[in-house]
């Protein structure tokens, strides 16, 4: 439908991203619910650009768009809570950071050496860059952060648990570069 009236994928992502922008102050000022929402909001569009891309046909701008995007969102997520309660989540939310750095690193790392290297992301073609799984991805993020919304005063925990998984992410992920790129 969005398609059909001439809504790009691009106007999808960039609306999306300043909505969940908008989840920030809405964590800093503990309003959980609204963050909630503007979260899930945020991660809807994110879904739907992909499928407007699809149907009106991926560009490199659009898949430079999503991910950039998706990245600094999932940042700044943990800066809300940080901002909420400086003194319990500052330091979870500084390694839930460092840690979403090393998936995202790796991640980037490995697509923009298989696009040198002239691999296609077989596992997953319609994405606009060779996709590498891991533990933590996309979908397990957002839980966390709904769950985060939803729990707030287990912020902490939730963060410590999710920056070792998103380790076990980076370091597999390193070991498939590492295999790989022989």
């Amino acid at each position: 439908m969005l398609a059909a009236r001439g809504i790009s994928a691009d106007a999808i992502s960039v609306t999306g991203f300043a909505i969940g922008l908008l989840a920030i102050p809405a964590l800093a000022l503990g309003w959980w619910t609204a963050a909630f929402v503007l979260i899930a909001v945020n991660r809807i569009m994110d879904g739907l650009d992909g499928a407007v891309a699809r149907i009106s046909g991926p560009t490199d701008r659009g898949a430079f768009l999503d991910i950039a995007l998706d990245f600094v969102f999932y940042a700044l997520v943990p800066v809300g809570f940080a901002l909420a309660d400086p003194a319990a989540n500052a330091l979870p939310a500084a390694v839930l950071i460092a840690a979403f750095v090393g998936t995202g690193s790796s991640f980037l790392a490995f697509a923009a050496i298989a696009a040198k290297r002239g691999d296609q992301p077989a596992p997953m073609p319609a994405k606009g860059i060779h996709y590498l799984g891991g533990l933590t991805e996309g979908f397990e993020t957002i839980a966390l952060f709904l769950a985060m919304c939803l729990f707030p005063a287990f912020f902490p925990v939730l963060a410590w648990i999710f920056a070792a998984a998103c380790g076990v992410t980076t370091i597999l992920r390193w070991h498939q570069g590492w295999t790989a790129f022989r």
